[in-house]
């Protein structure tokens, strides 16, 4: 665990716990409205489409798509080597429902834009941080 990159972590909280812990069972989870099904990320009291306050953390599949990337060489953090990707990525679900996240575990050259791909998770602490890999 050494290896690990340094990581700014969140605050937990029990609005967004769901999110930030899911890693440890290997899920990715996020607020649904039990009303309209509609998955609310980042984690919100009201449900944006019927201002319904039924929400509950849902599982969602952990598969995505690039929306959009970037490549870092500026080096922030120790430990968090360049270059590395910093991506946006739709999950499967929903298509508006995005993650800004890193895609780990294949070349920086390699990413593109439609590529598919899946969650795993880094854990730092009591956190375990949604990356995601190629799906295939």
């Amino acid at each position: 665990m050494a290896d690990r990159p340094y990581r700014v972590l969140p605050r937990v909280t029990s609005e967004n716990e769901h999110f930030w812990r899911g890693g440890e069972a290997g899920e990715l989870r996020f607020l649904q409205c039990s009303s309209c099904g509609y998955l609310v990320h980042p984690p919100a009291p009201v449900c944006p489409i019927d201002l319904s306050r039924e929400l509950a953390p849902h599982t969602v599949s952990g598969r995505a798509t690039v929306a959009a990337f970037t490549v870092n060489h500026q080096p922030w953090y120790p430990g968090l080597d360049p270059p590395y990707v910093v991506a946006i990525v739709e999950i499967e679900e929903q298509e508006d429902l995005r993650l800004m996240t890193n895609v780990v575990n294949c070349g920086v050259e390699t990413v593109r834009v439609g590529m598919a791909v899946r969650v795993l998770f880094e854990q730092h602490e009591d956190v375990w941080i949604p990356l995601f890999e190629p799906a295939a």
